[in-house]
């Protein structure tokens, strides 16, 4: 699990391609320290396990699933990346609970900017927007954001000077692709509801609108 917290910048130094999977290189001096192999690293968003350490690098393998599913088969070496170690137990949760399993992706459509801060305008599919709400949070390439408008197309975030310096999202252009992760409460509540339309029909769940208001959730 993380946070959403980006850590540092690190750089991507090689990448070995395979027929459908690839081993990721990448410079990070910061989120080496302390990490062990079996360890993870979210590398823009996307949990990645550890398989080799070096003084200032670390590698790690990509499946197939990773690179139909994220913008990580866009990277090349020098494409700078945002990397979060694993959350312990002694971590502050700055931003919110983040799994590092990619719901899909987005394409950056505006950048404005708005005296020191920077609105953010991302389009993304329905599947994607019916768990974005006005106030929620969302991990865009791993980093917890607030979410301050969403329509049937796309959503805002708004950046702050320090989120843009301290991540690679103001590097972006529009038109570029982004990891998304939604709330997960959201997703859990809709499986329980039996509300997916999108799953094969399956027995109905005892957590019903009437349940919820006669324990007092509504």
């Amino acid at each position: 699990m993380f946070t959403g917290i980006i850590e540092e910048v690190g750089t991507v130094k090689s990448i070995q391609s395979g027929k459908s999977s690839s081993v990721l290189r990448i410079k990070g001096q910061k989120v080496v320290q302390g990490t062990r192999i079996g360890d993870s690293i979210a590398t823009n968003g996307i949990c990645l396990t550890v398989t080799k350490i070096e003084n200032d690098s670390f590698e790690a393998d990509v499946m197939s699933e990773s690179l139909k599913r994220t913008n990580i088969g866009t990277l090349i070496p020098g494409s700078f990346v945002n990397l979060e170690r694993a959350l312990s137990l002694e971590t502050r949760l700055g931003g919110h609970i983040v799994s590092g399993h990619i719901d899909g992706t987005g394409q950056i459509s505006e950048f404005k900017r708005d005296d020191n801060a920077v609105w953010l305008t991302i389009e993304t599919d329905p599947g994607i927007l019916r768990y974005i709400i006005e106030k929620g949070s969302i991990a865009i390439d791993g980093v917890s954001l607030t979410v301050a408008a969403v329509d049937d197309q796309s959503f805002q975030v708004s950046i702050i000077p320090h989120t843009g310096e301290e991540t690679v999202l103001l590097c972006k252009q529009p038109g570029d692709t982004v990891n998304l992760e939604c709330d997960m409460i959201g997703k859990y509540v809709e499986k329980l509801l039996g509300l997916n339309s999108k799953k094969q029909p399956q027995e109905s769940s005892r957590i019903t609108q009437d349940y919820l208001q006669e324990n007092g959730f509504f």
